[in-house]
């Protein structure tokens, strides 16, 4: 009799220690978002008090291409939209179509960085670096910071892929594929503010 139970309390006392754990981990990504809602938070503020100084140097409204950055947004939007493909699918068990949603998220993603950066070598190229003026530099630290963001993003689902296909969807695998949601849920949300405040209002100062 206990030759047959003690396997069981095995099994049970492994699901409590990976539920113990899936809830350390929630409770340190929650304190990582809190501590990335400051970073942006100061940067937005740093970016409000040099919105205005271009130091006599080239502004916003003769360099920015509004088309340009609404296909990066449009890309990001969708990224987020297809994340949530992948959500239903792993709730619904689904490794196969949940690896597929994630490989069109990171191309998406990479897609964006990709117009990003090309974006950057323009504006080098036009001489608006971030030495140019306070402006510039806050301009190019906010956009650059949400960029690193990003590449940390598409790092993110590299390790997820590959930990998928060595030990499936586990509870772990699940927990940790539900925070990158949020991670780049979030991701999403800062972009729209940064297209919102940024671009928009830079471009028709």
């Amino acid at each position: 009799m206990t030759a047959l139970t003690h396997p069981h309390g095995q099994d049970h006392d492994h699901t409590h220690h990976e539920e113990e754990q899936a809830s350390r981990d929630q409770f340190g990504f929650w304190l990582y978002i809190l501590t990335d809602c400051l970073i942006f938070a100061t940067l937005f503020a740093t970016y409000a008090v040099m919105a205005k100084n271009f130091a006599g140097k080239t502004e916003p409204h003769e360099v920015f291409d509004l088309a340009y950055v609404a296909v990066e947004t449009v890309l990001l939007l969708l990224s987020s939209f297809t994340f949530g493909l992948a959500m239903l699918a792993m709730r619904r068990m689904n490794q196969a179509k949940l690896k597929l949603w994630l490989y069109v998220t990171f191309l998406l993603g990479a897609g964006f960085i990709t117009m990003e950066l090309h974006e950057f070598h323009h504006l080098a190229r036009e001489g608006v670096t971030p030495q140019l003026s306070g402006y510039w530099s806050i301009f190019f630290s906010l956009i650059g910071t949400h960029g690193l963001h990003v590449s940390a993003g598409l790092i993110w689902m590299i390790v997820m892929v590959i930990a998928l296909n060595k030990i499936g969807l586990t509870a772990a695998n699940r927990s940790r594929i539900a925070m990158l949601s949020l991670f780049w849920h979030f991701l999403d949300i800062i972009w729209i503010c940064v297209f919102s405040f940024v671009y928009l209002l830079g471009a028709f100062a």
